[in-house]
């Protein structure tokens, strides 16, 4: 259950953290600088050039048509376009890192004159192929060759995404502790990273949490729906990381049913409210008009 008392309770007794002060990520990009940090919330579009993504409608068929929907998602009013090559549902087939690269590269050199661009991947001869191509923001999903990518995160002077998990991706499944006070993991999970990070060069780093990925205790969408809503809802507790807090925001099939496609945008409260910097969604446009509406409410 999540009630006003609990939220006022988190303020209560975990408000000092909003003044921990944050680094924003600043990179320049085709329509002017974007802004990673406190202040109006940025908006990450998602393409996926993998048809193993369930989430239908964010699925391209082609580079080409990953070029015309992360157009159109940038008119939606997203400052920033993720790719992706290969799903990170369980069962999802696996892509080579040769594939990754003949899908998404072509797709990076189209976009990259109309945004800035990520690319989620785990492979370093991807993340050298699409930074060389133009991306400018690497979603690194997993943890196997980390200081690979690390590097030539810094070599190209490319932003990262650090995506929670331990193990060498995403994609192998793991567990979280749904019960537990999750926020002292991922402070002692992500804060050597961190440090581990600039030590190699890497100027500018975001932390997502993971509540995007698939986790083995949290099959029971319920449990998961309340798991993740609990740690959106938290996001102000990470600042004395330093860095901004990137979330995927969810869209809980089992509880939203045919209005699925609301879902990302109820979760994005919680994500506002809790202080996330960088939004990654599928429903660019219903999340745009719903944080304009929390701006406008002065919700916060």
């Amino acid at each position: 259950m999540i009630t006003l008392a609990d939220l006022a309770a988190l303020q209560t007794d975990h408000g000092d953290a909003w003044d921990s002060p944050v680094a924003p990520v600043v990179l320049d990009g085709p329509r002017g600088q974007v802004r990673i940090g406190d202040g109006p919330v940025t908006l990450m579009g998602c393409v996926n050039l993998s048809r193993d993504s369930t989430y239908r409608e964010s699925v391209a068929t082609s580079p080409e048509d990953a070029v015309r929907m992360g157009r159109i998602q940038v008119a939606q009013g997203a400052a920033v376009i993720d790719l992706g090559a290969e799903s990170s549902n369980a069962g999802a087939a696996r892509v080579s890192a040769e594939d990754q690269v003949l899908t998404l590269v072509p797709a990076v050199r189209g976009l990259a004159q109309e945004a800035i661009v990520s690319v989620e991947t785990y492979e370093p001869s991807v993340v050298r192929a699409c930074l060389e191509a133009g991306a400018r923001i690497l979603n690194m999903t997993g943890r196997e060759h980390e200081d690979q990518m690390l590097a030539l995160a810094a070599e190209y002077d490319a932003a990262v995404v650090m995506c929670f998990g331990e193990t060498a991706n995403v994609r192998e499944i793991a567990d979280v502790p749904p019960d537990a006070d999750p926020v002292p993991v991922l402070l002692d999970h992500f804060a050597p990273r961190i440090a581990h990070a600039r030590s190699l060069g890497v100027r500018q780093v975001v932390v997502d949490p993971g509540m995007g990925f698939y986790y083995g205790n949290l099959v029971d969408p319920p449990t998961r729906a309340r798991h993740q809503a609990r740690v959106l809802a938290q996001g102000f507790r990470l600042r004395p990381l330093g860095v901004p807090v990137c979330n995927a925001v969810p869209h809980s099939y089992d509880l939203f049913g045919d209005e699925f496609r609301k879902a990302e945008g109820f979760y994005a409260v919680f994500a506002a409210l809790g202080g996330t910097h960088l939004v990654r969604t599928h429903e660019v446009a219903h999340l745009r008009a719903v944080l304009r509406g929390l701006t406008e409410l002065e919700v916060r």
